[in-house]
C-alpha cells in the first residue's frame, strides 16, 4: 500500500520524505487525507518541484477538481446519512401520538375487548399445514383452542369470541395466549400478536423513546405491527 501510495507521489513530482513529514505534521496520526493534508501535498509538490520541468498546470487544476469532487461527494453522504438517522428515527412527539391507542405487537398476555374475547395474529416465518392458537386463563387453565388450520407465510389474523370450549363465558380476562404452528410433523417459528393498549411513552436521556403497553409493560416503538 505504502510502495504504490509513493510511487503514486513520485510521478507526480513530490519528494515522499517532505510530503509524507507534511501529512504527518498536519493528520496527527489520521490515517484518512483531509482538506488539509492535500494541501499540505500541494504545497510540497511546489516546493520540490523540477525547476525545469515544473508541474503541468491543468493537471494540478484536474487534481483540484478532483479532490473537490470527492470532498464533496463525502460531504453529502454525510449529510444523507445524518437525514436517513432523522427519517428512520422516532422523536419524543411522534411516540406521544401513540397515548391511548391501542398498538398490535407481539405478546402473550391480552385482555379482552369491552365487548368479550380478542383479536389477535400469528406471524409465520414459513408457511404451515396446522395453527392452533391456545387462550388460557392467568392460572393457565385453556378456554378455547383455535384451529386456523393451513396458513402461508405471514401475517393470519384470528378473533375469539370470548367463549370457552364449552360455550361458557371466559370471564374478565386477562388471558394468556401461545400459538403452535407445523408444517407437516415440522415446527414452524411463528410469533403471536395482541391488540393492547398504549398507557404511555418513556423518553431516556439517550437512545429512542419506548411505548409502556398494558399487559406487556416497555416496547420499542419499531415493535409495533399496527395501530389501532
Amino acid at each position: 500500500m505504502s510502495t504504490s501510495f509513493d510511487t503514486t507521489l513520485s510521478n507526480l513530482g513530490i519528494n515522499t520524505t517532505t510530503a509524507n513529514q507534511a501529512v504527518a505534521n498536519s493528520s496527527s496520526g489520521s490515517t484518512t487525507l483531509g482538506q488539509a493534508d492535500f494541501l499540505k501535498l500541494m504545497t510540497a509538490q511546489l516546493a520540490n518541484q523540477d525547476p525545469f520541468n515544473p508541474v503541468d498546470n491543468t493537471q494540478m487544476v484536474a487534481q483540484m477538481a478532483q479532490f473537490s469532487s470527492v470532498a464533496g461527494i463525502s460531504q453529502m453522504n454525510t449529510t444523507l446519512s445524518a437525514i436517513a438517522a432523522k427519517l428512520g428515527g422516532t422523536s419524543a412527539t411522534d411516540a406521544l401520538s401513540y397515548v391511548g391507542r391501542t398498538v398490535l405487537t407481539e405478546g402473550a398476555t391480552a385482555y379482552p375487548r369491552t365487548t368479550g374475547g380478542i383479536a389477535g395474529a400469528v406471524e409465520l416465518d414459513k408457511p404451515a399445514t396446522d395453527v392452533n392458537v391456545t387462550i388460557s386463563d392467568a392460572h393457565g387453565v385453556t378456554l378455547k383452542t383455535l384451529s386456523l388450520g393451513a396458513q402461508p407465510a405471514g401475517t393470519v389474523s384470528y378473533d375469539w369470541d370470548g367463549t370457552t370450549n364449552s360455550g361458557a363465558t371466559a370471564g374478565a380476562g386477562p388471558y394468556k395466549v401461545s400459538v403452535v404452528a407445523q408444517n407437516g410433523g415440522t415446527t414452524v417459528t411463528s410469533r403471536n400478536l395482541v391488540w393492547a393498549p398504549v398507557e404511555s411513552i418513556s423518553n431516556p436521556s439517550s437512545g429512542a423513546p419506548t411505548l409502556s403497553v398494558t399487559g406487556l409493560g416497555s416496547i420499542a416503538v419499531s415493535a409495533v405491527r399496527q395501530i389501532g
